[in-house]
């Protein structure tokens, strides 16, 4: 608040941790944070500390509510000062705060900014995979699940199912869990970043985040259902994967692709037609380039692309995930791996995790070599280098042993799939149960 002269220089952020910190780990300090905030408001003529200080009591109001027997005092205090532009506000918080639980973490630099703006409304951006964003407000107290349905119902999406926040560091892309707050799980995955960067580069850093909204579990997907799905989020989302090469095609279907995947690039410009050989890297899997000679690529795509003549781009997208849909792969996300465990497979093996579970296969061949659907997966778990599981049972169980980097998505992947197949089945038998009754 500026009442008295400060050791060193900090930062807003640094402030509110030293403040909010521990009160959000230790519930008696919290009692102790609104007295000292009111205190130093009472009798106060500074007027730069005084908005400071009710800067200070609005983020409180929205951390954790005062216990029982301070709460008629901290109300009482909030009523006699109405004409504050915050008063009413921070009462409106208050009651919030009685009824949710407590934030595990202190005030997010989003949230900083905004008071200090004496702004009580807080927008964030969120990404789109077809590249575009939309600003949403975020409340103190908006849960990820909150978030989800307010963006999908935003979007007109059939459905919020299977959809999730993801945040997107220097490094890792990291989902959010549902029940979590937005802004603790924002404050835990940038002072994480924060902590491995410093570490990293010595001293203090600057920690970059984009926020994401993507569909991760792929169920009760069928393109041509929901358009609005299938252009914002399925078509962007599956396109890399099968340049990628990680789907088994025919040429046939390779070269209606190849078609389809033209029109969205240049729509009814016939005279982009030449520039087809300098495209295929757009248009045909990364792996089947030299299965024709591109005079011959270019022979056959002109000709399918003449046949889709009256298609519209947006026909051609959901065109396209049809075309994917009829593949086992679709909706799998993929994981190169090196595995350590089976003397048969290759040292290099790509790991699909979809709804039926997770399939390895040989990532040149593309050939399959084990199916595991996820009620043979007796325990899994990763680490910053490796991932594990054990298929089977537990005491029996055969253990299948990976090193990769991006063991926290698959346990993360395998772990969601599973828990939305347990909530399906609960929701199945609490239906049976009213119907026996």
């Amino acid at each position: 608040m500026g009442d008295y002269p400060a050791k060193q220089m900090q930062s807003p952020l640094d402030h509110t941790d030293q403040i909010f910190g521990p009160a959000t780990k230790h519930e008696e300090l919290r009692d102790e944070i609104y007295c000292q905030i009111m205190k130093q408001m009472t009798s106060n003529n500074t007027r730069f500390s005084m908005e400071h200080g009710w800067q200070l009591l609005w983020l409180c109001c929205g951390l954790f509510p005062p216990s029982q027997s301070l709460l008629k005092h901290t109300q009482r205090f909030l009523e006699s000062r109405r004409r504050e532009p915050l008063a009413s506000d921070c009462l409106q918080r208050l009651q919030s705060s009685l009824r949710m639980e407590p934030r595990k973490l202190p005030p997010h630099q989003v949230e900083l900014d905004a008071i200090q703006q004496n702004s009580t409304q807080i927008f964030h951006k969120i990404h789109f995979p077809n590249d575009t964003d939309e600003v949403f407000e975020v409340g103190t107290n908006t849960r990820i699940r909150d978030l989800i349905q307010n963006i999908s119902k935003k979007l007109d999406l059939a459905s919020a199912d299977g959809f999730s926040i993801f945040v997107k560091t220097h490094d890792k892309v990291l989902s959010l869990t549902d029940t979590d707050y937005f802004f603790d799980s924002l404050r835990q995955i940038t002072d994480w970043s924060k902590k491995s960067k410093r570490i990293k580069d010595g001293g203090p850093v600057n920690v970059q985040y984009h926020v994401f909204f993507m569909r991760k579990l792929w169920f009760n997907v069928i393109p041509g259902r929901d358009t609005e799905a299938d252009l914002i989020f399925h078509f962007p989302q599956e396109l890399p994967k099968y340049l990628r090469g990680y789907h088994v095609s025919t040429k046939e279907e390779m070269v209606n692709i190849a078609a389809l995947l033209f029109r969205i690039s240049v729509n009814n410009d016939k005279t982009q037609l030449v520039t087809i050989p300098k495209m295929l890297k757009e248009l045909v899997p990364a792996d089947q380039l030299k299965a024709m000679s591109e005079n011959e690529w270019k022979k056959t795509i002109t000709a399918a692309y003449n046949k889709q003549a009256s298609m519209t781009v947006e026909e051609a997208k959901v065109a396209f995930l049809k075309a994917v849909f009829r593949w086992p792969t679709f909706g799998c996300a993929f994981f190169e791996v090196k595995q350590t465990s089976e003397e048969k497979f290759p040292d290099i093996v790509r790991i699909a995790v979809s709804k039926q579970g997770l399939t390895i296969i040989h990532p040149k061949t593309k050939e399959v070599l084990a199916n595991h659907p996820f009620n043979h997966l007796a325990n899994w778990c990763s680490g910053s280098t490796y991932f594990h599981m054990t298929i089977g049972s537990l005491a029996k169980g055969k253990k299948f042993l990976c090193e990769t980097s991006l063991g926290y998505k698959m346990d993360d992947l395998i772990t969601s799939y599973v828990t939305m197949y347990l909530r399906e089945r609960k929701a199945a038998q609490t239906r049976n149960q009213r119907f026996d009754l």
